[in-house]
């Protein structure tokens, strides 16, 4: 750019209203320049040798008067933002869309952080993870020449995703008491057990937050480089124990979409509920619902009976009617980008996120007892030993007849059924468990992967604290529920694949060549073996497994197989389920709280021509990328769930510090043990620092064995612990080892073989 003589200053550098217009029209994105320092200013004017440090000094003037803010590298007009910068999306607006604030703290002119509309993907990256609250962008911003009707005043293309920012912290405040007429500041605990420490909170900086209240923080160092880091609170987010949810912890943390735009509810609220024309009528079978207690939704009835066929003799019919959730749920609405983004509901102890709004996941789609509701229902054939004879897939209306809890069914199988149970146990429960014994049949001779991973359920009082902690028994109602939804699933992926349809497979890969390695040189040391020759099956590992229990060490060997698995995902491309062994394998069977069942469904309507609400030519080019979303979802949404029972339960124990409890080694690492509670199931951990002895990890092992006795802690032993420290905010629990470690290493199952190899491995012989 040639400079403009009659935009010339003294001494012929440009005037402070020509640097003034170039640096405006590059923010307004009339320049190809992007990056607006002195050398940037100074090419454009041809500013040249002894001229630039006058320059250098024109600007720094500017910068003083109030007309530039930056540095020499960067600068812009004060209340203006960059045209390329780095933003964190902090919330989504009524419509929505998501809305971002400059990471670097630039601010309006009003002096806020100035909020930036965020566009979607674009071009080649339009296929990349959608974005969603706490993510970080470096994008490209457009200032409108006027604000838009929400008030947005920039518009920013997204370049591409960055790291999440460490230094921009959540964490719960806690007031500092007044002393000598002080107010204000106080301290924040951490919300994260990585960072077990407090930041400090200056008068004046703690903003609008209350004793309690999570807060979002930022550091900054006092002092200089080597100063003290200083705590600034950024944004209130609510106290966790004022609303009775401490899972609002983890909801802020992992950026969950807690709330429903009003937009998407406003369509939600113009739904009309289905009617049965053109839809097969179901109606008159006697479908039940059979789920925990506790269910708000219900979304899979199932029924069967004897197969009249007497080519078929001793044969069933089941259906398995999931609702037609892709009736309500069109492709493309604000509704469906909604659910899309959330990927799966998630379920905490004290309330749930949901995927779908509550009209649809409470009302309209919930399979309510004696309640017309539209339904896709899987149709099998299958005979005496459970081997499936026929398959079909309908698009129906359908009445619940009962809806039970699990131990409803199973007590009236039991010979003690309540009232509403004794008309449907011929109709009903007898046949279904008639059906189930053929399947479970089949069931055994495919041999699945058969863990015995007890699950514990947090139980919370009135005020949301927990009361206790159950193991719920496993009745043979929840093995039926869940071979009929395999069955089903099953069903759908090959359907669709007949048709050639597209499918959002539920896929599973062997575990790798690496982690069984690991595997048999630990089970070497219990002279437990594997199969070495050709690919293992999840049969081989049922049969570890059975050896095991012989074992004092069947829970540790569980635990340890477990950890050799996979993690089971989402695919556009098929490679199997290796723990359910099965061949292809698709989830089709709760689409109120999976997005991927949403997408099965919608390809079923597509590939069979049943109505509308149909995958889309869009959707199915980008099965690939949905996949990849929904298995980051799921991902995170255990994360969320697993985080905040431990912060509830931590909360618990924190009035029981200096009890002693049972406990299980769960964990073996270079800086100590990991521990779980018998009666609770709380994970805590004893450093190694403070045990009787400098123990060394064995990794192979799962093990910590100590330098001068050779007592070994072991995954898996069973211990005797005391509670030290418990942290509820961020679900942290600290315990001090009550018991001795094994002596000399020695091996647990008493074979000498085994022991000679356990100690040469540990140098136990010396």
């Amino acid at each position: 750019m040639a400079r403009n003589p009659r935009s010339a200053g003294p001494n012929g550098l440009p005037s402070k209203d020509a640097i003034l217009d170039f640096i405006k029209s590059a923010a307004e994105g009339k320049s190809q320049v992007k990056q607006l320092g002195k050398r940037e200013i100074a090419r454009a004017f041809s500013v040249k040798g002894g001229d630039r440090v006058a320059l250098k000094q024109l600007l720094a003037e500017m910068t003083e008067e109030g007309l530039l803010s930056g540095n020499r590298k960067s600068f812009k007009q004060p209340g203006t933002l960059p045209p390329v910068a780095v933003l964190e999306i902090m919330a989504r607006d009524a419509e929505g869309e998501l809305v971002a604030e400059a990471a670097g703290g630039e601010v309006g002119d009003d002096g806020r952080g100035e909020r930036v509309l965020v566009l979607p993907w674009r071009g080649a990256r339009k296929a990349e993870p959608a974005l969603g609250e706490g993510d970080r962008i470096l994008a490209r911003l457009t200032r409108l020449k006027e604000a838009d009707a929400a008030g947005y005043r920039y518009e920013a293309e997204p370049i591409k995703r960055l790291p999440k920012e460490k230094r921009r912290q959540l964490g719960i405040f806690r007031a500092r008491a007044p002393v000598s007429g002080s107010r204000g500041g106080g301290v924040i605990d951490p919300v994260d057990r990585k960072e077990m420490k407090e930041w400090p909170i200056a008068p004046g900086d703690e903003g609008k937050a209350r004793d309690g209240d999570l807060v979002r923080f930022d550091l900054a160092r006092t002092g200089g480089r080597y100063g003290v880091p200083q705590a600034r609170v950024v944004e209130t987010l609510g106290n966790p124990q004022d609303q009775r949810k401490i899972s609002l912890i983890a909801v802020h943390a992992h950026g969950l979409p807690d709330e429903f735009p009003p937009a998407v509810l406003a369509e939600v609220e113009k739904l009309r509920e289905a009617t049965p024309a053109g839809r097969t009528d179901l109606r008159g079978l006697p479908l039940v619902t059979v789920d925990p207690a506790d269910a708000r939704d219900h979304d899979d009835a199932v029924h069967a009976a004897p197969d009249t066929d007497r080519a078929n003799k001793g044969g069933w019919i089941i259906h398995i009617a999931i609702a037609d959730v892709a009736h309500y749920v069109a492709p493309g609405t604000r509704l469906d980008r909604e659910a899309r983004l959330r990927g799966n509901s998630v379920y905490f102890p004290d309330r749930v996120v949901p995927m779908l709004p509550e009209r649809i996941s409470n009302d309209l789609c919930s399979l309510r007892e004696h309640e017309e509701r539209p339904c896709l229902a899987v149709r099998l054939v299958i005979d005496r030993h459970g081997n499936k004879k026929g398959q079909t897939l309908l698009r129906g209306i359908m009445r619940s007849a009962a809806k039970l809890a699990y131990e409803e069914a199973q007590a009236a199988i039991d010979g003690k059924p309540t009232p509403k149970c004794k008309p449907l146990l011929d109709t009903a429960l007898k046949p279904l468990w008639g059906a189930y014994a053929a399947l479970a049949q089949a069931r055994d001779r495919r041999e699945p992967l058969d863990l015995d991973l007890p699950e514990r359920k947090v139980l919370l009082n009135k005020e949301g604290r927990v009361e206790r902690v159950v193991v719920p028994q496993r009745l043979a109602a929840h093995r039926l529920i869940e071979e009929f939804m395999i069955q089903a699933n099953v069903a759908v992926a090959e359907i669709l694949e007949a048709r050639r349809a597209p499918v959002i497979y539920r896929v599973h890969d062997a575990p790798s060549k690496e982690k069984i390695v690991s595997l048999r040189e630990f089970l070497d040391s219990l002279d437990l073996k594997l199969p070495s020759a050709g690919s293992l099956r999840a049969g081989d590992f049922n049969k570890l497994l059975r050896a095991a229990k012989a074992l004092p060490v069947a829970d540790l060997v569980n635990e340890v197989v477990l950890r050799s698995q996979s993690q089971a995902v989402y695919a556009a491309e098929n490679i199997g389920h290796f723990g359910l062994h099965l061949g292809r394998y698709a989830h089709f069977t709760s689409p109120i709280r999976r997005y991927a069942d949403l997408i099965v469904h919608r390809s079923l309507i597509r590939a069979l021509g049943l109505g509308a609400g149909g995958l889309t030519d869009t959707e199915a080019g980008e099965l690939k990328d949905i996949a990849q979303h929904i298995s980051d979802a799921e991902r995170r949404a255990m994360s969320a769930e697993r985080e905040t029972t431990d912060r509830l339960i931590a909360g618990y124990l924190a009035e029981r510090v200096g009890a002693e409890f049972g406990a299980r080694i769960s964990g073996a690492t270079r800086v100590g043990l990991f521990v779980r509670l018998d009666d609770t199931g709380a994970d805590g951990f004893v450093p190694a620092a403070t045990l009787n002895d400098y123990y060394r990890h064995d990794e192979t092992a799962h093990a910590l064995v100590g330098d001068r006795t050779g007592d070994v802690y072991r995954l898996g032993d069973t211990v005797r612990v005391r509670l030290v420290e418990a942290v509820p905010s961020a679900g942290a629990l600290r315990f001090e080892m009550l018991s001795p470690g094994t002596p000399g290493g020695g091996k647990r199952t008493g074979t000498s073989g085994g022991r000679r190899r356990f100690m040469r491995r540990r140098g136990g012989g010396r």
